[in-house]
């Protein structure tokens, strides 16, 4: 499955705060609130979330092709990503602008604020689907990015009749309600987590059966709890892969989806696919960036039985086989 991840790609500075976040906000005075935070620990590391599913989904095996704008800084970056086997040739080079930066500081009991500094991702819009280079794409990943490009992505691939991962995230702040619900409507998965969840009912003054018609799968992240996927005929509840340790959320929900359309891509139950996401997840949560993680895809199997047991599926995913008679996302493609 050839899969276009349009969104940003970025540089991460990842800050720690020993404490607790909510220790230090007075709810009642959130109008003139003026809080520092005086972190631990600074680290840069690559990322963006359609750099950050692209590399994923390439350690799963997958030639993503990576859709988005970069600035000058970007060579040492792009060739990473080459050599992890993320194809790059959908990347506008803006050479008067420094690559996007992303600014998360994450408290001990993983709560985040962050902040985005635009740089070259505001070219994004200049991108169009209908130009990308090599063969017909089989799903597009919608994620955030610049949002007129989020509304053009997501145009342009209705029209091609491309179907559509849209993933909004934290640029649902950013859009108006009349645009979320356009990119929205039709696309055949939409994925947001809790909280994206509700911002996105208000903006859009949809309720909860509205909102659950606007895609063929809607699938909600919550945290710890897993993850619900919900199809046109059923609900499935995703469990969480156990964590080894916990270093850092930062690209978490990224990786949830890189697993999940590996799944997909070779037609596996969506238990089975939501599982890999979660799996793919939780790697992730382990290491300190959302691109530090390795692993082959023997690897990922083991890590896959020893946390949800051997199963017909992960068997015939180990040996490269597809199961294409079985409920998912890969058949409906």
């Amino acid at each position: 499955m050839r899969v276009a991840v349009s969104g940003s790609i970025a540089f991460d500075y990842l800050m720690q705060f020993p404490g607790l976040f909510r220790e230090h906000i007075l709810t009642d005075r959130l109008d003139t609130i003026s809080v520092s935070f005086l972190v631990d620990s600074l680290k840069k590391e690559r990322g963006g979330c359609a750099a950050n599913i692209a590399y994923s989904l390439a350690l799963l095996g997958e030639k993503p092709l990576l859709v988005g704008a970069a600035g000058r800084d970007f060579t040492e970056y792009g060739l990473a990503l080459e050599q992890a086997g993320v194809d790059i040739s959908g990347v506008k080079r803006v050479e008067e602008e420094y690559t996007s930066s992303f600014f998360a500081n994450t408290d001990r009991k993983g709560g985040q604020i962050c902040s985005f500094y635009t740089g070259a991702m505001r070219f994004a819009r200049e991108i169009s689907i209908r130009d990308l280079p090599g063969g017909p794409i089989d799903l597009a990943v919608v994620s955030p990015n610049d949002p007129e490009a989020m509304l053009k992505h997501a145009a342009e691939c209705k029209e091609a009749g491309i179907p559509v991962l849209f993933d909004p995230g934290q640029q649902i702040v950013r859009l108006e309600g009349k645009d979320l619900l356009r990119a929205a409507a039709g696309v055949k998965i939409l994925i947001v987590n809790e909280y994206e969840r509700e911002m996105l009912m208000k903006k859009t003054g949809l309720g909860q059966s509205g909102f659950s018609g606007l895609a063929e799968v809607l699938i909600v992240t919550l945290g710890e709890k897993g993850s619900e996927i919900k199809t046109r005929g059923q609900v499935y509840s995703i469990p969480v892969a156990p964590p080894k340790r916990i270093a850092d959320p930062t690209g978490v929900g990224d990786a949830f989806r890189a697993g999940l359309i590996k799944g997909m891509s070779r037609g596996l139950s969506w238990e089975t696919a939501g599982r890999m996401g979660s799996l793919a997840a939780t790697v992730v949560l382990e290491t300190e960036g959302p691109q530090s993680h390795s692993y082959t895809l023997d690897q990922f199997v083991d890590r896959y039985e020893a946390a949800f047991g051997k199963s017909r599926e992960m068997d015939q995913f180990r040996s490269g086989k597809n199961a294409c008679s079985l409920e998912g996302g890969g058949k409906s493609f």
